[in-house]
């Protein structure tokens, strides 16, 4: 006579971030009125993990948006870049200009509309770049004078350097917005996540770094 299984009851999730409570994110979201609209791009392998930094950089953003996805087809491009003749610099992307990854600058000068941000790791950013040839044409901005990384206790990275998708993307936005006591709290946070979290977990590979410099 065979045993019926019994189903496991499901983990109670929290209702605003979307994860296991014992993972909630909650505490450490920080609202943040960003002027410049943020694209996150995210490769479905990091949709999950527990570990990274985007969905706490989405959640606190007052201006973002972020899609969990390999492609994105012209509608959805159109929708998120605009038409193809679009003013040149109103979107630009937070990724290396690299031998393996070739592209424009962004002019300084010039204020965008909207910050492109692929959340992966180096080579399924690459990968990511590869699928969709209109996202590496974009103008990539640079990263100036990146401080430490706060997420080494969490993700492993190559070089001290190598920042953190929400340590990036704050920098780049308080560079472009020249306003960086407005993204203070939201890292500061985030640095409180990382020491609370690095406890229940092992370091493993950390999602790409826009601004870092590739092996």
């Amino acid at each position: 006579m065979h045993q019926k299984s019994v189903a496991q009851p499901r983990r109670p999730t929290c209702s605003a971030c979307h994860l296991p409570q014992r993972t909630c994110l909650c505490a450490w979201l920080r609202p943040t009125p960003n002027a410049v609209e943020v694209l996150i791009l995210q490769h479905p392998l990091e949709a999950h993990q527990a570990k990274g930094s985007a969905r706490l950089l989405a959640l606190s953003l007052q201006r973002c948006r972020r899609v969990v996805a390999e492609t994105l087809d012209a509608a959805a491009l159109a929708d998120w870049l605009g038409p193809d003749d679009a003013a040149p610099g109103d979107t630009v992307l937070l990724y290396p200009a690299t031998a393996s990854a070739p592209g424009p600058l962004a002019d300084p000068a010039v204020m965008p509309r909207r910050l492109v941000v692929l959340d992966a790791t180096w080579r399924k950013s690459l990968r990511l770049l590869h699928l969709n040839p209109r996202l590496q044409a974009l103008p990539r901005w640079p990263l100036v004078d990146p401080p430490a990384a706060r997420y080494g206790a969490l993700r492993k990275a190559a070089l001290p350097e190598q920042l953190s998708t929400l340590e990036a993307t704050c920098l780049a936005l308080a560079q472009i917005e020249a306003d960086a006591p407005r993204y203070a709290p939201l890292l500061d946070a985030f640095g409180a996540w990382v020491a609370d979290t690095s406890t229940a977990f092992r370091p493993t590979p950390a999602a790409i770094t826009p601004g870092e410099t590739p092996p």
